[in-house]
């Protein structure tokens, strides 16, 4: 019983890998979705519609989970940086999907996931995490591949 205990550990240590590969899954999903549907709406409303999408289908999750409870255990300093994310968020989609609609989504996907090395960057000075070499040469990489992918 002792090693499936520890190999379950492990499995649930491991699932950041898989979310995050759904995640970069349904992004290109949206990017393609996106520049199919913004092709006759205007950009900001394109965005006002994914958002109401969003937002519907985020609370349904909390709903159906039932972690609505977890609401009035959220600090003040827990809302003011949600409330930023959010706001950071909704300008990133507006820029986003007027991208979008302006350039070519083989073009404009890669500038916009230039934001992993941003947010990189941002992990280091802010949030004070480890710089290891893999993190120098991936960030390199993916800037060498963004440049040579838009010019």
């Amino acid at each position: 019983m002792l090693p499936v205990k520890k190999k379950q550990r492990g499995e649930r240590k491991n699932m950041w890998f898989v979310f995050a590969l759904l995640s970069a899954v349904f992004a290109a999903l949206t990017s393609i979705l996106a520049k199919i549907g913004i092709e006759v709406v205007d950009s900001n409303l394109a965005t006002a519609i994914r958002t109401v999408v969003v937002l519907v289908m985020a609370w349904g999750i909390v709903l159906v989970t039932g972690s609505l409870g977890g609401i009035s255990s959220i600090s003040m300093r827990g809302w003011i940086f949600l409330v930023l994310s959010g706001l950071a968020t909704g300008a990133s989609w507006l820029f986003y999907y007027r991208a979008l609609q302006l350039g070519n989504a083989s073009r404009v996907v890669p500038v916009d996931k230039f934001s992993v090395v941003i947010a990189m960057v941002l992990a280091f000075l802010i949030l004070h995490e480890t710089v290891d070499w893999k993190s120098i040469v991936g960030g390199i990489l993916i800037t060498a591949g963004t440049l040579v992918m838009v010019l």
